[in-house]
């Protein structure tokens, strides 16, 4: 199946102040704020949620595309995801912008001064499908650019391109009568449970009123698991037990890249959606969105450990 993956293209900057951030403001002074604080550590890690999702599609076999604006300091990540298998020719650069970064800072007590910026992510509505050579199976719609999402969404509907929804981070952001128009246009909608109530209240959209549009929705709810809406009912798939967590930064994002793989082979959405629940503990025991790294055969291998899959999953270790 070929897949489009649209979405965020980003790196995170990640300090660490060695002491507490309360011990420095001083309340008879908040309107002249002026701190400069000096961290122990910083590491730089390649994110996004577009090129997070690709990540886990590729390393179970698949060949996802990126579809996204990135800057002049892209290079290097490109060079990385293509060693990978991820497509990235549908990568733009955007000349005298960097590619969109995320920094924090992060105290003892784990309280966070951040800032982010969107830099080449502004730019993604200029991207068209109209200007593909062939039409994907599929498109992921994923946070980036609120115009850019609502373009994509268009485009898709247009020229009869099947997409998964997957507002999340960006629903703050989002115009109303866009998220529903995504929704009702889509083949599925991804949403964590806080997300969910997000668009009931966006929307006035209830779980029954999305599936009068959509073919699924997969509701992801940490460490209770997640919930597949389906018009045959509800379907429960729990965590992997026994994770070591050590991140949670792209546990979503990988659990999508899980689900993919196996709606790409057209298995029946619960086998999808364990996929998902084994790919997203792989993230979360290892630091950054893309930290985890298996073979086919050692995903399989500890898939069997919890699910049954009835033996499909071995034309992945093909």
């Amino acid at each position: 199946m070929d897949i489009v993956i649209t979405g965020s293209v980003a790196f995170d900057y990640l300090m660490k102040f060695p002491g507490y951030f309360r011990d420095h403001f001083l309340p008879d002074k908040l309107d002249h704020i002026s701190l400069s604080f000096l961290v122990e550590s910083m590491t730089v890690q390649r994110g996004g949620v577009a090129p997070n999702i690709c990540y886990t599609l590729a390393l179970l076999g698949g060949k996802p595309r990126l579809m996204a604006t990135v800057g002049v300091d892209f290079e290097n990540y490109r060079t990385y995801l293509e060693g990978r298998g991820i497509d990235t020719s549908l990568a733009q650069v955007i000349e005298g912008v960097f590619t969109a970064s995320f920094f924090a800072n992060t105290d003892r007590s784990n309280a966070q001064i951040a800032s982010f910026y969107p830099g080449a992510m502004g730019y993604a509505a200029q991207l068209s499908f109209h200007d593909l050579e062939s039409k994907p199976d599929l498109v992921v719609i994923s946070p980036n650019d609120p115009g850019a999402m609502d373009h994509y969404v268009r485009e898709c509907r247009a020229l009869g391109i099947p997409y998964f929804y997957d507002p999340s981070q960006q629903l703050a952001r989002l115009d109303p009568v866009a998220v529903r128009f995504g929704i009702e246009n889509a083949r599925a909608l991804f949403v964590n449970d806080y997300e969910l109530g997000m668009v009931e209240r966006l929307t006035s959209m209830k779980p029954t009123d999305i599936l009068g549009s959509v073919q699924f929705m997969v509701v992801t709810r940490g460490e209770e698991g997640s919930t597949l809406y389906t018009h045959q009912g509800e379907i429960h798939v729990p965590i992997v037990p026994g994770a070591q967590i050590v991140d949670p930064t792209g546990v979503g994002d990988a659990f999508r890249g899980g689900f993919l793989t196996g709606y790409s082979h057209a298995w029946n959405l619960e086998l999808c959606g364990q996929m998902g629940s084994l790919a997203a503990t792989y993230c979360l025991e290892q630091s950054g969105p893309q930290g985890h790294s298996y073979s086919p055969t050692e995903f399989v291998k500890r898939f069997r450990e919890s699910f049954d899959d009835h033996g499909k999953l071995d034309v992945l270790c093909g």
